[in-house]
């Protein structure tokens, strides 16, 4: 990106030198050789562009000193310009084009990664917590004007309609993890979803619905996870009024970039210790300090605030609250291959 502005640079310099030195032949004219104005921009032009035509008046010895003088700084002037010119234009090409091939190098080598189609607020939203928490995610955007804001953000993307399927498959669907729509109407995201799920039929798939009305159709489209921000707003802002200390610790815990505290899930893994033993019988809460919140069994089912003699099985995910390093130490204890639950699960 400097070589492109420091090319254009050069161009503007060398357009101000241009017009600087057509003003300076005008008025050397004009002065020396007592000319008129006209005949002196008139007598500058054709000198600098060399275009070979008879001189206006007849050039005294002043006269010719002046004007192979104009010739040579104007046509360098005029060779700079042209030259910068086509380095910006050239260089900014070349520049984008080595960004498209290093993106997709990228998003070719990604595996079990997100990808977000639609980079409004929202979309920026998911992005920016996906990139706090290093999570490798792929951005599918077709408005023109959000491009810039992406090669700013460093973030990989692909350019077109996210219901394409060409275009989903450039994002590599077919080794995504998760995909979350968040496109600008509710018909755009039926639309991604339905493509999304025939091609990755085991993908995770997250959908906005901008009307209420449409989170069934979205979920017989194929979403895991439907989700209005209408009402989720209106839920939290309730909640900021009826329970301000519970909001207050929860945006601690889930949406603060100041990482204090944090409610993260973790999978018992195959060689777990933790199998078949009881919460209290485990020593996680002792041992790590993290407080087991609920357990979502491999079934669906889910035990909130599981008591201390609730057992604990291969494939189960444990809700957990705790600052990073504590859940550090229980990950390594939950699951100590570091597999995911959908390896888990299903074997």
């Amino acid at each position: 990106m400097p070589y492109q502005i420091d090319s254009i640079k050069q161009f503007r310099l060398a357009l101000i030198s241009l017009v600087a030195l057509i003003i300076l032949g005008t008025f050397g004219y004009h002065i020396l050789l007592g000319w008129s104005l006209f005949d002196s921009v008139y007598m500058t032009l054709i000198t600098l562009s060399t275009v070979g035509y008879k001189e206006v008046h007849h050039l005294d010895k002043t006269g010719m000193v002046f004007t192979m003088s104009l010739i040579v700084f104007g046509v360098a002037i005029v060779f700079w310009a042209a030259a910068s010119l086509i380095q910006a234009v050239v260089g900014e090409q070349m520049w984008h084009a080595l960004q498209r091939r290093r993106m997709q190098k990228q998003i070719v080598k990604m595996r079990n990664h997100y990808i977000i189609c639609g980079y409004g607020r929202m979309g920026q939203q998911i992005a920016s917590d996906l990139q706090r928490e290093d999570v490798p995610h792929v951005v599918i955007e077709k408005n023109p004007e959000q491009l810039p804001k992406l090669i700013e953000q460093n973030i990989p993307f692909i350019e077109g309609n996210a219901s394409d399927d060409k275009i989903l498959k450039a994002a590599g669907i077919e080794r995504a993890k998760g995909l979350i729509t968040v496109a600008p109407s509710d018909e755009d995201n039926v639309f991604i979803t339905l493509s999304a799920r025939a091609i990755n039929p085991s993908l995770f798939i997250v959908a906005r619905s901008i009307q209420e009305g449409n989170e069934d159709k979205l979920k017989m489209a194929g979403a895991d996870r439907v989700m209005s921000p209408y009402v989720m707003g209106g839920r939290r802002m309730a909640s900021a009024v009826l329970r301000p200390n519970v909001y207050d610790f929860l945006e601690l815990a889930m949406h603060t970039d100041d990482i204090q505290m944090l409610i993260e899930e973790m999978c018992i893994g195959r060689g777990s210790r933790l199998i078949g033993k009881s919460l209290a019988a485990s020593g996680l809460k002792k041992e790590t300090g993290v407080t087991v919140i609920a357990i979502t069994r491999a079934s669906g089912k889910m035990v909130a605030n599981p008591g201390p003699d609730e057992l604990l099985h291969e494939g189960d995910v444990m809700i957990v609250l705790g600052v990073p390093d504590q859940l550090s130490r229980a990950e390594a204890i939950a699951n100590p291959k570091k597999e995911s639950c959908e390896e888990i699960q299903e074997a």
